[in-house]
């Protein structure tokens, strides 16, 4: 990503808050030669090997991402944007050497990807994730509300994906 200094985020806390409040994340992955993206719900966790964090989602288990455990891989997470057209009177001031522009907040995220088929960790990881999402609804669901055979049917359908979070960089344009 271009980054000059001037839009260079350097508060790791802005960078986990826009991560944590716009979750959908565009995975970057390679297929064979050929770059790849999946859009996932991430949770972002405190720790991983560089005290950067961790992301982690979960795919179902056709999708052939988490195949590709192992590959260093680009996670991009996008906050607001807008379009800036021209300010008038600068466009009066400058003789109309002006040009719009387009504000936005955006963290990449770098790390190895890593596939998790542990059955217990899955479980834990969805009764987390359904209680944050749920949270705000007026009639919150749980895991615990389906019935078992069928959790553990759809345990079997899905693989979880972490991120371990080795570089991170933020551009706040605008």
């Amino acid at each position: 990503m271009y980054l000059p200094t001037r839009h260079r985020q350097q508060d790791p806390r802005a960078m986990r808050s826009l991560i944590r409040e716009h979750a959908l994340g565009m995975l970057v992955t390679r297929d064979g030669e050929a770059p790849d993206a999946d859009h996932l719900p991430f949770e972002f966790v405190e720790g991983g090997a560089a005290g950067l964090g961790l992301l982690r989602a979960h795919v179902a288990r056709a999708n052939p991402v988490w195949r590709r455990a192992g590959q260093q891989v680009l996670a991009v997470f996008r906050g607001p944007a807008a379009y800036v057209p021209p300010d008038p009177r600068e466009k009066a001031a400058s003789g109309g050497k002006v040009v719009p522009t387009w504000d936005y907040h955006v963290v990449h995220v770098h790390g190895r990807l890593r596939a998790i088929e542990d059955p217990g960790w899955l479980l834990d990881f969805l009764h987390g994730q359904t209680r944050h999402h749920e949270a705000g609804q007026a009639h919150p669901w749980s895991v615990a509300e389906a019935p078992p055979a069928y959790i553990d049917g759809m345990l079997k359908a899905i693989v979880g994906i972490e991120i371990d979070i080795g570089r991170i960089d933020g551009k706040w344009k605008g």
